[in-house]
């Protein structure tokens, strides 16, 4: 029996920089997600949010930004300190062997070192994305019940995960 995919995240380093940039995701999934090299570059020029690799190794399989301000994920305030979720996926090349739910318990395990006072982590999720909305919903993300309206590609769950 084969042990769990090894996955660590950790910030975007220039040793691994260039690879992060080749990941790709599947056509269909860019209506979802922006693709690596515009949500690389805002992270890198956006006080507050922070470019993470997702990696099986030393490898980059992924990508996501946490942001410092939830506010910035859906445009509303939080009574607890929030963060903020962005651009997370897996490339193609490596999706469907449980890297993006491996890849959440290391996100979560990390904000508790990186962000200790954090006690909400803040996303949203595309109506039209069932699969994304399915391994969020294993992780433990409850949906709001709210929708958010702006995003380029029709109307998001919002969703939250409690942190300890």
């Amino acid at each position: 029996m084969s042990e769990s995919p090894a996955i660590r995240v950790a910030p975007v380093a220039p040793a691994f920089r260039q690879a992060v940039l080749a990941l790709r995701v599947h056509p269909d999934q860019y209506a979802f997600v922006s693709p690596i090299e515009a949500s690389l570059a805002d992270a890198e020029n956006c006080h507050g949010s922070t470019p993470m690799a997702i990696l099986h190794g030393a490898t980059p399989v992924g990508y996501y930004r946490i942001e410092r301000h939830a506010s910035s994920i859906a445009e509303r305030d939080y009574a607890v300190p929030a963060l903020g979720l962005r651009s997370f996926f897996i490339g193609a090349d490596w999706q469907g062997r449980g890297f993006g739910a491996a890849a959440l318990s290391a996100l979560v395990a990390d904000l508790a070192t990186r962000h200790p006072e954090a006690r909400l982590l803040v996303l949203t999720v595309n109506c039209r994305n069932p699969s994304a909305l399915a391994l969020y919903r294993r992780a433990g993300f409850e949906d709001s019940g709210e929708l958010y309206h702006g995003g380029r590609s029709g109307p998001q769950h919002l969703m939250w995960l409690r942190l300890a």
